[in-house]
């Protein structure tokens, strides 16, 4: 069994606290002065024996890299800025083609990723697949190259390169500067 570091612990008890104050709505009421004492203990509680089952099994190392300000605002801004535009772009081009202005070619299609954390290669598959018109069907690691294979509603070349960037867009770029 992996031993977990203190500093693992800690860091995912901060973010399940955190989690717990949104949840619960206490977030606000911390600043207004109307908190309720028994439900901010329990967050403590509830939070920390989380944080005693889990830290092994989310933290890898560096276990406070969203506690740095930079990483935070650039996740951030990805959230809000970057992934709603490319979530945009691919909710028009399915609702183009679903009243027949545009058609489909389907396929599956091989891109390569050059990110290298585990969490950084999730956040791109899960926000690859959040997009409408694309599904990531597989993470492969062929040598020392990561590929992803992607279910595409417009395969518009199967070349590696230009289909990875059809499909990715910026969104590499910007969860490299967050995990790596």
């Amino acid at each position: 069994m992996k031993k977990t570091s203190f500093s693992a612990f800690l860091s995912t008890a901060v973010v399940c606290y955190i989690f717990w104050l949104l949840i619960t709505g206490q977030i606000v009421s911390i600043f207004t002065g109307g908190a309720s004492v028994q439900i901010l203990i329990a967050g403590v509680l509830v939070s920390v024996l989380t944080a005693l089952f889990t830290a092994r099994f989310f933290i890898h190392s560096k276990a406070f890299w969203l506690f740095n300000p930079l990483r935070f605002f650039v996740w951030v801004y990805y959230c809000l800025i970057i992934f709603m535009w490319e979530l945009t772009k691919a909710n028009v081009d399915v609702a183009l083609r679903a009243f027949g202005f545009k058609k489909n070619n389907p396929g599956i299609v091989k891109i390569e990723t050059e990110l290298k954390s585990e969490y950084a290669q999730s956040m791109l598959a899960n926000s690859i697949t959040l997009t409408p018109g694309t599904i990531t069907m597989d993470i492969a690691e062929e040598g020392n190259k990561t590929y992803y294979y992607i279910h595409w509603i417009d395969v518009a070349t199967t070349d590696i390169a230009e289909a990875g960037d059809g499909i990715k867009g910026t969104m590499e770029k910007w969860i490299r500067r967050i995990w790596e």
